[in-house]
């Protein structure tokens, strides 16, 4: 259902009571009864009243009862209400802005930039903090290098527009002299710098055909090493689909998180990556910060989590995501931010080596 439309489901004080309620439950993480609800909601209102508000609440699916206790905890249709309209964001502060610079700077090369924003987001936000590693074929190439190793093998080496060098050997079917790859070089370079690594393929592939045409044998030849050099994306790194993690432990500080099949599960799940990997997919094409609260990731072994991730940039192209994970009570409207500064600086430290 559309927020506009469970907004109008639910009656101003309704809203300012799940507000209160939650805020309260992401504090403490224990069920809110009718009592404490009355206190921190600052309003003049008899139990009844209260009760009658909680059960309306209740009814329309934003809060439920566990068997245990008599008060009420957010649903995940609550806490989606809750973040897309009425949580208030904190402000990233000063001293948390030089920290983060300061972190992302101190890393010499991308790699390290890449486990400083993971243990950053950890050591910030106290959840597990997970950065995707680049993926080469949206970076931009800057340079491309032949250099022959042997009769029939070649060394490329490919310098993104980030920094990054990434190297790939490959097989020839003759013979290149030194300076035939030279020229190779510098013709690649000349004709296709500026473009991700996929387009390069895509545009090397096209220029065989139109090559083949003109019966330019050399240039066919040399437009085979090129095409060998980017196949599948020219992922020379062999990081493609990886992503860095920090921080697992600080989820067992979270009772709903504690029990060992749970911890188990999310372990595995950082471990063989497939179903974080996927979330994160799912977020290079998506503006901004995305939440993906319990069920809504679609994975049972995230029901009790809540996965916060935005996409960085360098020169105005997605190239990553990086994020937290941790139980759905977490402080969004702290988290929120942090994990949104933190992916716009990283892209700019990228851009700036």
């Amino acid at each position: 259902m559309p927020v506009n439309v469970v907004e109008n489901a639910i009656s101003e004080r309704a809203q300012h009571f799940l507000k209160v309620l939650i805020e309260r439950y992401i504090r403490d993480g224990h069920p809110v009864g009718s009592r404490t609800l009355a206190k921190d909601a600052g309003l003049d209102l008899s139990p009844a009243t209260i009760r009658n508000v909680m059960a309306d609440l209740e009814d329309l699916g934003f809060v439920a009862s566990p068997h245990t206790s008599a008060g009420r905890v957010p649903t995940v249709s609550g806490y989606r209400l809750f973040v897309d309209s009425l949580l208030s964001l904190q402000p990233i502060d000063d001293a948390m802005l030089r920290q983060v610079r300061r972190q992302l700077d101190l890393a010499e090369a991308p790699a390290g930039m890449v486990d400083s924003a993971s243990r950053l987001l950890s050591n910030l936000t106290h959840l597990a903090g997970v950065v995707m590693v680049p993926k080469h074929n949206q970076v931009r190439v800057k340079q491309i290098e032949f250099v022959p190793l042997s009769e029939l093998r070649v060394l490329t080496v490919i310098v993104t527009a980030a920094g990054e060098v990434y190297n790939r050997i490959i097989e020839t079917s003759r013979e290149f002299t030194r300076g035939e790859l030279e020229r190779l070089s510098n013709y690649v370079t000349s004709h296709y710098a500026g473009n991700d690594l996929a387009d390069i393929r895509r545009q090397v592939v096209d220029d065989m055909q139109e090559t083949k045409r003109t019966l330019d044998a050399q240039m066919v030849q040399a437009l085979e090493v090129a095409s060998a050099a980017f196949a599948d994306g020219g992922d020379a790194g062999g990081e493609e689909g990886d992503f860095v993690v920090t921080g697992q432990t600080n989820l067992m500080d979270f009772d709903e998180l504690a029990q060992v099949d749970s911890l188990r599960s999310l372990f595995n799940a950082f471990t063989e990556k497939q179903e974080i990997l996927h979330l994160l997919d799912r977020s290079l094409e998506a503006d901004g910060v995305q939440i993906f609260i319990g069920e809504e990731s679609g994975y049972s072994t995230l029901k009790d989590c809540s996965v916060i991730t935005a996409p960085y940039e360098v020169d105005s192209e997605v190239i990553g995501v990086l994020g937290v994970i941790g139980p759905t009570r977490m402080a969004y409207d702290r988290v929120i931010p942090i994990v949104d500064i933190t992916a716009k600086i990283l892209g700019s430290a990228l851009k700036s080596r």
